[in-house]
């Protein structure tokens, strides 16, 4: 684990026992009848429905988060631009990150700046230029970590060039980060890189913890019956039924079928455990009360 004494190291050293992430925002707030934006999927109810997301955020905390993700997966400048929406990048991401800081005002949770890939989360092609491709994470780390986040959440990462991008712009500028990866039911990521690469790439960098998000439960059990972790990492799953790339997510994995699922993940090197899309407040409470209980 990256020796930074950031509240998130600070945490786990405190508790000694894996830290609780919140589960998924997007996917919960489509589910409770929030449209999709093309571009922007949730994160455009930060600018037209603020108070959706702060209940939200409180159900986690309540819940027994001790992690908070920003719903900023898609308020980067690539997402942006390319929407209708009349708001510059700053002011979006300082809304949307103050909307987290309001929510934890009676708690004191770890308020991670959600960093999505550049385009779309599946997408096997690159169709974007390089230098877009740079500026648009060198730009939205940026507002996050401006925007006063504790520590930069990439997520879904699985190109080989955004995960060297942005690990190596986090470790120059010393900015405690996790970069957590999609891998395909081949253990490989979108790029072609196999995992055992890319966990060698990311490691170089000194993350914070290596994490795993959006695969499937037999995908994630496939990895860990070949590399069961020696290194910090975390992993927080799909729980969304049908295939990931379904427009319309729903729960597919109840919270107790989850939690029997994922206990055999856990051991003394996990940083933090949470669910991913398809998954609810009840998800994360199951899990709290599994670590709560939990002996290192």
């Amino acid at each position: 684990m990256n020796g930074n004494q950031n509240k998130f190291s600070q945490k786990y050293l405190q508790k000694n026992k894996p830290l609780v992430l919140s589960g998924a925002m997007g996917s919960f707030l489509q589910q409770s009848g929030n449209a999709d934006d093309k571009f922007l999927w949730q994160s455009r109810i930060n600018y037209e429905h603020p108070n959706k997301v702060k209940e939200l955020h409180i159900k986690y905390l309540e819940a027994g988060a001790e992690i908070i993700t920003t719903n900023t997966f898609r308020t980067n400048p690539e997402a942006v631009k390319i929407s209708n929406l009349d708001i510059s990048i700053k002011d979006f991401v300082n809304k949307s990150v103050r909307i987290a800081f309001e929510a934890n005002e009676n708690f004191n949770a770890v308020i991670a700046g959600s960093n999505p890939p550049a385009e779309d989360c599946y997408q096997f092609e690159r169709t974007i230029s390089k230098s877009d491709l740079e500026y648009n994470h060198k730009k939205h780390i940026d507002l996050l970590w401006e925007s006063g986040v504790d520590i930069i959440w990439n997520e879904t990462q699985s190109h080989k060039d955004e995960i060297e991008l942005i690990g190596s712009f986090c470790s120059i500028n010393k900015l405690p980060f996790v970069i957590s990866i999609f891998f395909t039911e081949d253990l490989k990521l979108l790029s072609g890189e196999n995992i055992e690469e890319a966990v060698k790439i990311i490691s170089q960098f000194d993350p914070i913890a290596i994490g795993f998000n959006c695969i499937k439960l037999t995908t994630f059990q496939s990895y860990y019956n070949k590399n069961q972790s020696k290194y910090s990492h975390g992993f927080y799953l799909n729980c969304g039924s049908g295939s990931i790339k379904d427009k319309s997510i729903t729960c597919g994995i109840s919270p107790e079928v989850y939690i029997n699922s994922i206990t055999k993940f856990i051991n003394s090197n996990t940083l933090f455990v949470g669910s991913c899309c398809g998954s609810s407040p009840d998800h994360t409470r199951v899990i709290k009360d599994y670590i709560d209980g939990f002996n290192c």
